[in-house]
């Protein structure tokens, strides 16, 4: 096996350059994977085009990508759950175990994780290997791809959100935003029960995709006032649950003005900014409860079973795959034609 690997680092925001660097060291309590899939995530989106997320900004050389997934190279002399062969879904945030938080099992709020490509961290998963812990690689079954496994991320946040939300089977929900975790999340709360969702974007094929996944109602907000849409289709009394998956303040904006009395918001998407306008006296007078979505825990097993039985057609969402020399293209085509993609996956191997 070489010693090396090659790597897509952005030197410059916007450009991706391939580098070789050493393979990562094995730890004891570590996994070599080889990766075969690695998605391309929102965050990674607004670092390559902006280079910041709301207050931080991009300094230093980074390594972009935290959706891997891929095959086991070598094992650490501790594990002996995995071995060299076996696939896997990747947990990319590593927590420190130690803290309070980690302790009462909400390890996703650690202060200390070590999360890929999320700043200050500058390692990523757009390279060929990655070495990790082997308790965060978690063994697919045989008829989930190492591509699902790679989906597995996104999908953890959408099932984190639904979970979160306390959303009943028979409830309603409007999801804000088609991109893959609003349709992940559509998906998670039809795995739990609740069917009567409608869906609102600015994007034909992305409601189109969302119909074609299961929801109930669309939305195009480019045709109309969204607002007044959700509340015709809710007899005028606004959704029991609603989702902000997009991160756009427009829409975080609106979702006082589409939940129902008494209901919940759920806040999933970052603005770019970091801020955004709320409608605090509808929230306050209607007691709405507002709820928040940070990444995911306890979630992989989840999520990987339903997707091995076909709860979930994880699959489904991806509307682009490019070889991992077309990284650049891959990253670009996200970002420009929104109109034309919901998925977009880079193949390393």
């Amino acid at each position: 096996m070489s010693k090396t690997m090659k790597v897509a680092i952005m030197n410059t925001v916007g450009k991706l350059d391939f580098e070789q660097k050493p393979l990562p060291q094995v730890k004891d309590d570590d996994v070599l994977i080889k990766l075969d899939y690695v998605g391309i995530c929102g965050s990674d989106m607004h670092l390559f085009e902006n280079g910041f997320i709301g207050e931080k900004h991009v300094t230093e050389p980074i390594v972009l990508g935290h959706e891997p997934g891929g095959v086991v190279e070598a094992v650490g002399k501790n594990v002996t759950d995995l071995k060299p062969g076996d696939r896997v879904a990747v947990e990319p945030g590593i927590p420190c175990y130690t803290c309070d938080y980690c302790k009462s099992g909400r390890y996703n709020l650690c202060p200390k994780v070590y999360f890929y490509a999320s700043l200050p961290v500058l390692e990523g998963c757009f390279a060929e290997y990655i070495s990790h812990p082997a308790n965060l690689c978690f063994k697919l079954p045989d008829n989930v791809s190492t591509m699902e496994g790679a989906l597995m991320e996104p999908l953890a946040v959408g099932m984190h959100a639904a979970l979160q939300s306390g959303a009943q089977v028979g409830a309603s929900a409007v999801i804000l935003g088609a991109g893959a975790i609003g349709l992940l999340t559509m998906l998670s709360l039809k795995s739990m029960g609740v069917h009567n969702i409608t869906v609102v974007d600015l994007v034909e094929n992305r409601l189109e995709k969302a119909k074609q996944l299961g929801c109930t109602h669309t939305v195009n907000a480019s045709e109309g006032n969204a607002i007044d849409a959700v509340m015709s289709l809710t007899n005028g009394e606004g959704a029991d649950y609603v989702f902000e998956t997009a991160g756009a303040e427009a829409t975080i904006l609106q979702t006082a003005k589409m939940v129902k009395r008494g209901g919940t918001i759920v806040l999933v998407g970052y603005t770019s900014s970091g801020k955004a306008e709320m409608h605090v006296n509808n929230i306050i007078d209607n007691e709405i409860t507002i709820k928040t979505v940070f990444r995911y825990r306890n979630i992989y097993p989840k999520a990987i079973e339903a997707v091995s039985k076909g709860i979930i057609p994880l699959k489904d969402i991806v509307s682009d795959i490019f070889e991992f020399d077309r990284i650049q293209e891959g990253m670009e085509k996200s970002i420009q034609q929104k109109d034309k993609v919901t998925k977009c996956v880079i193949r390393i191997r």
